[in-house]
């Protein structure tokens, strides 16, 4: 694979973010945070009228980014700040930039920034990461 730095990575999109699999991961995790099954929680809260995506679930579209570029065994460190909600029925686009490419303990790890935006253009996720990909 060739890799070099500055090179952007291949945006990983949903169209739309679905309000029931939020409904249904919080009901599988037993999260009790309303905000992602009740929209009059949201509202009450003054967070809008949308359910809000569970974060880890926001992360989780960075990683298939990731593992659609490199494969599925391809993470080995991942760091995240949450900047924004994301909100159901919004789009979602994953990416990044590579800034550096090493040999380490027999692996070709590439480090990268990486981020989900919202389909306003927004940051919802700004990360971090190291991967191995192939040579």
């Amino acid at each position: 694979m060739d890799v070099s730095v500055g090179q952007r990575l291949p945006e990983w999109k949903l169209e739309s973010v679905s309000a029931e699999r939020m409904k249904l991961l919080a009901a599988i995790l037993r999260d009790p945070n309303p905000i992602h099954w009740d929209p009059n929680e949201v509202a009450k809260r003054g967070l809008g009228h949308r359910v809000i995506n569970q974060g880890p679930t926001n992360l989780g579209y960075i990683t298939n980014m990731l593992m659609d570029w490199a494969g599925p065994s391809c993470i080995r460190h991942l760091e995240a700040r949450f900047t924004s909600n994301v909100f159901g029925g919004e789009r979602v686009v994953a990416t990044g930039v590579v800034t550096a490419v090493r040999g380490e303990n027999g692996e070709r790890l590439v480090d990268c920034d990486v981020w989900l935006d919202r389909g306003d253009g927004s940051r919802a996720v700004d990360a971090s990461a190291t991967v191995a990909v192939p040579d």
